[in-house]
């Protein structure tokens, strides 16, 4: 939001900055322009018009007298320049006269000008009058010269135009102010029009945040018919329908959990009675005909995973729905291994390095359920050895399952604890439920722990879980 808005106030800058520097430009130069061609042409007709009455009726070989007297005459003028006159007496010797004993001299016209006027000219136009802008002495000064027609003195006129210097430079300065103004006074300008068009940009920024925040029901005021307007009616037409759309999603996820929850339940006397009668069958199956026994067994075994699925959609409604509890009790954690292998007949499958003595507060029956089904997934689609390394790392407890199978293939290795997902090219097709490591996972995050997944360097998947030691865990 901050860089949007200086990238509108320096815009807002440079267009009046462009603006009033070209305006300001084109005004001086016009102004210059007036007051320089004002000056010089009032004082070379002056000075024409002085030469033609005091030089002009000299005589073409005037003595060096009267020819000083012309260049005093003509020397006294309104337009205070001054003059210097040359030209041959009786006795053909040059002589060169100023107005001022404190004057400019004949070397300080410039050579081109001196060029100019003392070439003959091809018609018979009398005083003909050259100029030239110089800078002597670091001041600008105009410079003129004419000669009289017949062979008479030449005629040099010195005017300063220091004063239309200082002149233009108390322009250029009154435009300078101005443009300074001009770029402060845009820059305010911009920064109000920023603050205008930001400030519903702003409000649509912060209404977004609270829809990552979750406030589905946020809407904006709408004034106006503007783009910024429209964007708002968008927005809250893109709210409500979101809003609608999420709350029939979750209704429908309600639903779907309310119906998994009550299937589970209904599911559960019957099912506790085919179990039982399982268990009857299972204990007499050697008794049975050769032809029958296969299908009993079939019948049992599919009974236990009809009821271990009844189970973990339980389980996993209860996390959905956030009853889960934690029992919290100090465990010897090499103890609740040992104790879960050895429940499951795993003790002779599985490498154990498991010291004694690392005491952590926890439910022992998640972690009886979480390595439940690390191990037991490590053994049933890893190769052999399976290896279960726990140790104490800084203030955090860590079970390492290593099996020694050939890895998880990469594009499987997201979605392992994702619920119902047995997608598998590198295994064989797994028996279970899909749910086993999603609990898992549900089990770690109540303690306020992770399970990470990854292949090893040299062969086979780990999974290792990560407990935090002496906390109780989410209390959900």
């Amino acid at each position: 939001m901050t860089s949007l808005r200086l990238r509108l106030v320096a815009v807002f800058a440079a267009v009046a900055l462009t603006a009033a520097v070209s305006a300001s430009g084109i005004a001086y130069w016009l102004n210059r322009d007036a007051v320089l061609t004002r000056a010089q042409n009032a004082a070379l007709n002056d000075f024409r018009a002085s030469m033609s009455r005091n030089a002009g009726s000299l005589p073409g070989t005037p003595s060096c007298e009267k020819l000083e007297a012309a260049a005093v005459q003509i020397g006294s003028n309104t337009q205070n320049y001054q003059v210097v006159l040359t030209g041959k007496d009786v006795a053909g010797k040059q002589c060169t006269v100023k107005s001022r004993t404190d004057g400019f001299l004949l070397g300080d016209v410039p050579a081109s000008l001196v060029k100019a006027v003392t070439t003959p000219r091809a018609d018979s136009s009398a005083y003909h009058l050259y100029w030239q802008r110089v800078t002597l002495g670091g001041q600008p000064y105009l410079v003129g010269g004419a000669k009289v027609i017949g062979g008479g003195p030449t005629g040099y006129m010195f005017k300063s135009l220091e004063a239309e210097r200082k002149d233009l430079n108390s322009l250029a300065w009154s435009l300078g102010i101005a443009t300074a103004l001009a770029l402060i006074g845009a820059a305010l300008l911009a920064q109000a029009a920023a603050t205008t068009v930001l400030r519903p940009v702003q409000r649509l920024g912060d209404a977004a945040r609270q829809w990552g925040a979750g406030k589905l029901d946020t809407r904006l005021k709408v004034s106006g018919t503007d783009e910024l307007a429209e964007l708002s009616r968008t927005f809250n037409r893109t709210a409500e329908a979101l809003e609608n759309r999420v709350a029939e999603l979750s209704a429908r996820e309600a639903a779907s959990r309310r119906f998994v929850a009550d299937m589970s339940h209904e599911l559960r006397t019957p099912l506790t009675a085919i179990t039982a009668v399982a268990e009857v069958l299972e204990d007499e199956a050697d008794s049975f005909d050769p032809l029958i026994a296969p299908a009993v067994r079939l019948v049992v075994s599919e009974t236990h995973r009809l009821n271990e699925l009844v189970e973990n959609l339980m389980e996993v409604t209860r996390f959905d729905a956030g009853t889960a509890k934690l029992v919290s009790d100090e465990v010897d954690v090499a103890d609740q291994v040992t104790a879960c292998m050895d429940a499951r007949a795993w003790l002779d499958s599985v490498e154990l390095d498991a010291p004694r003595g690392i005491f952590v507060r926890l439910d022992p029956r998640r972690l009886d359920v979480i390595l439940a089904n690390l191990i037991g997934n490590a053994l049933k689609h890893g190769g052999s050895p399976v290896r279960v390394k726990v140790r104490q790392v800084g203030e955090e407890l860590v079970i390492e399952v290593a099996d020694n199978g050939s890895g998880i293939p990469e594009d499987v290795l997201p979605h392992v604890f994702d619920r119902f997902y047995k997608a598998d090219a590198s295994r064989a097709r797994s028996e279970g439920s899909g749910l086993g490591l999603s609990i898992a996972l549900e089990n770690a995050h109540i303690h306020g722990g992770r399970i990470t997944a990854a292949n090893a360097p040299d062969a086979g998947a780990v999974f290792t879980l990560r407990l935090p030691i002496d906390k109780e865990g989410d209390q959900r």
